[in-house]
């Protein structure tokens, strides 16, 4: 039990790092009133995605590292779900937002976007809580061999 809980730890330690310099990041760039965008990674720069967001996502971060510490016990793997659940949020929002700005169509195009279009406001480059999703639905393996262990 032991090594698979160091492993859950480290793995959540590297999460919560990461997801804290995402959120310190998002806070900068708004502070600076500029976008970011390298490769995949995109940060906008207006308040509330960027401000908000980046506080949203910072705090993220810092429910996975303080959550590390005794991941057996069940109020320190709470502070991880909460840091999960927090990015799923953001990443629920950022993705709605994906979709609501995929349907309408240009300023001086038709009513509805192109399929082309449509399809290509899924591309690449993405919020940082979008990029860390997918990291973060690890906890809901750990929470379901929780219950098993119950």
């Amino acid at each position: 039990m032991a090594g698979k809980s160091s492993v859950a730890a480290i793995y959540f330690a590297i999460l919560g790092i990461v997801t804290t310099a995402f959120g310190i990041a998002d806070i900068l760039v708004t502070a600076g009133a500029s976008e970011f965008a390298y490769g995949i990674l995109e940060i906008s720069g207006d308040l509330f995605r960027g401000g908000w967001g980046g506080v949203i996502v910072l705090f993220a971060g810092l429910f996975y590292l303080s959550g590390i510490r005794n991941f057996d016990d069940i109020h320190q793997f709470s502070k991880v779900v909460m840091g999960s659940i927090l990015i799923w949020i953001m990443a629920g929002c950022d993705i709605f937002a994906m979709i609501t700005e995929s349907i309408p169509g240009g300023e001086d195009g038709p009513w509805f976007n192109t399929l082309d279009g449509f399809i290509g406001t899924y591309a690449p480059p993405y919020a940082p809580a979008v990029l860390l999703l997918p990291f973060s639905l690890v906890v809901v393996y750990y929470i379901r061999k929780r219950k098993q262990e119950i």
